[in-house]
């Protein structure tokens, strides 16, 4: 693995980094990030807490519909709290958070949905890939991807 795949997994890696962005969401300026960002609130599935996570928009077909994935596989903690309970809420922007339903794609409507992501963000792919390699702990292929994607769907 290269230098900086493992650089970038290390930054991924780096909780303080990482939740950083959350006060900008909380501030209502999370335009700052652009439209490839936003925040999902999200519940503890043993705690019943509040959670928040900020993640890559890997598509938004429909003004009601985002894509994200999750770089740490089933086993990042918000992924696993959307299996348990998919009633989530989402910030996009500077937009008051809005309610939203999680739904994990299927295989092939995730391959596709990361084959045009490749496709409209080759650069950030090349980037990109190879520290989800990392953080994941295997190849990504064209087909049969290992990196799970959620659509959350708003005002579900």
């Amino acid at each position: 693995m290269s230098l900086s795949a493992r650089a970038g997994a290390r930054l991924l890696r780096s909780r303080r980094l990482m939740r950083a962005p959350i006060w900008i969401y909380r501030a209502r300026t999370g335009a700052l990030f652009g439209s490839r960002i936003l925040m999902l609130e999200h519940i503890g599935r043993k705690s019943g807490a509040r959670r928040n996570v900020v993640l890559e928009v890997i598509d938004h077909p429909d003004p009601h519909t985002y894509v994200v994935a999750s770089g740490f596989g089933r086993k990042a903690q918000w992924f696993r709290n959307i299996e348990a309970n998919p009633h989530v809420r989402v910030y996009a922007g500077s937009r008051a958070p809005a309610a939203a339903t999680a739904r994990v794609l299927d295989q092939a409507q995730a391959d596709r949905t990361l084959a045009s992501y490749r496709n409209r963000h080759p650069r950030a792919w090349r980037r990109l890939k190879p520290a989800l390699e990392q953080t994941l702990g295997t190849a990504i292929t064209e087909t049969g991807t290992p990196l799970p994607l959620v659509e959350l769907r708003l005002g579900a």
